[in-house]
């Protein structure tokens, strides 16, 4: 059976990857850059994902977990790009993340409910501001710039910087799919499922509840952690402002919009991330808007995008497509 899964998730990821190659050579380059930011948003949320859908706990400092990951890919990549090869640097930064989600997550296995989402919200407000401790070495404010990648020479001397950051985001983002949907299907899935839905009833039947939640919480932080990496490759640049609270509240967002435990629904849930501030930001200066309104109106159509689907389709937008096309067939 996994031979199977395996065989099926990796068909998909081939052919989403024909489709994204097409796509990512018929857009502009800001389209590309666009691409690029939905896919390491596929990355965290998916994570994201894993740990509040499929084992039912409730992280609000992912953010923070993606600062970490941004961070020492940034130094791995030193100033000027001259340190570590990428693929190195992003394996710094995933791993960084999952030590920085073994540490929550041997706390966070001891606190539930409100009390396991205050403390990653601590995480969340607090860990960026270590930059101001250390300005010397994570850049305080200002944080770390490092070279954006270069293409190969292979691609063309006049190969778009923004399609081949698009192609690593996207690479990166199916390599996660296959590695998440193919955990989620195999045993270790079906313990994290067995953990959400009673965690007395897993103990009973002799589970490790607490070894489960720390496994689940440093799966989904190594997906931070990359997802932090490639925002590096994106932006080249690592910086506490990048990774506020409203960060990680939009991650949670996304997971709520695509759909709890779906990795399908991440998908829609990080286009929502990208397209709805770039939607709102086009609508408010269309109607010239006041400023303070144009600086508060993505905040407003998340809120309201929120509550349209949590009463329209409570199992999120994955959930509504997968029951529109049953009853149509």
């Amino acid at each position: 059976m996994f031979e199977r899964t395996l065989v099926r998730h990796l068909a998909i990821a081939l052919v989403a990857g024909i489709a994204l190659f097409l796509l990512t050579n018929a857009l502009s380059q800001f389209n590309n850059l666009q691409l690029a930011t939905m896919a390491y948003s596929f990355v965290a949320v998916a994570g994201l994902t894993l740990l509040v859908g499929v084992n039912g706990q409730i992280s609000l400092g992912h953010g923070a977990l993606m600062a970490v990951g941004a961070y020492a890919a940034a130094k791995a990549l030193g100033d000027s790009g001259t340190g570590l090869p990428l693929a190195a640097a992003l394996a710094i930064a995933t791993v960084a993340g999952a030590l920085a989600g073994l540490i929550a997550g041997a706390a966070a296995a001891r606190l539930r409910g409100p009390y396991l989402a205050g403390a990653t919200l601590a995480l969340a407000v607090g860990l960026p501001a270590i930059a101001q401790r250390f300005p010397h070495y994570l850049g305080a404010s200002n944080g770390l710039t490092t070279a954006p990648p270069v293409p190969p020479l292979s691609l063309g001397e006049t190969f778009p910087l923004e399609r081949w950051q698009a192609w690593i985001c996207c690479l990166c983002a199916l390599v996660v799919y296959v590695l998440l949907a193919n955990l989620l299907r195999s045993g270790v899935g079906r313990r994290l499922r067995a953990v959400r839905d009673d965690e007395v009833a897993a103990e009973l039947a002799g589970l490790h509840v607490a070894r489960v939640q720390v496994l689940a919480f440093v799966v989904s932080s190594a997906c931070a952690g990359l997802a932090g990496g490639l925002l590096v490759v994106v932006t080249s640049l690592a910086a506490p402002g990048a990774f506020p609270l409203a960060l990680s509240v939009a991650l949670l967002t996304g997971v709520i919009l695509g759909g709890l435990g779906s990795l399908a629904g991440a998908v829609w849930g990080a286009a929502a991330l990208v397209l709805v501030p770039t939607w709102a930001d086009d609508a408010s200066k269309a109607l010239s808007l006041p400023a303070n309104v144009q600086a508060n109106l993505a905040l407003a159509v998340y809120g309201a995008v929120l509550i349209g689907v949590m009463l329209a389709a409570p199992r999120g937008l994955q959930g509504l497509i997968g029951q529109s096309l049953r009853r149509v067939s």
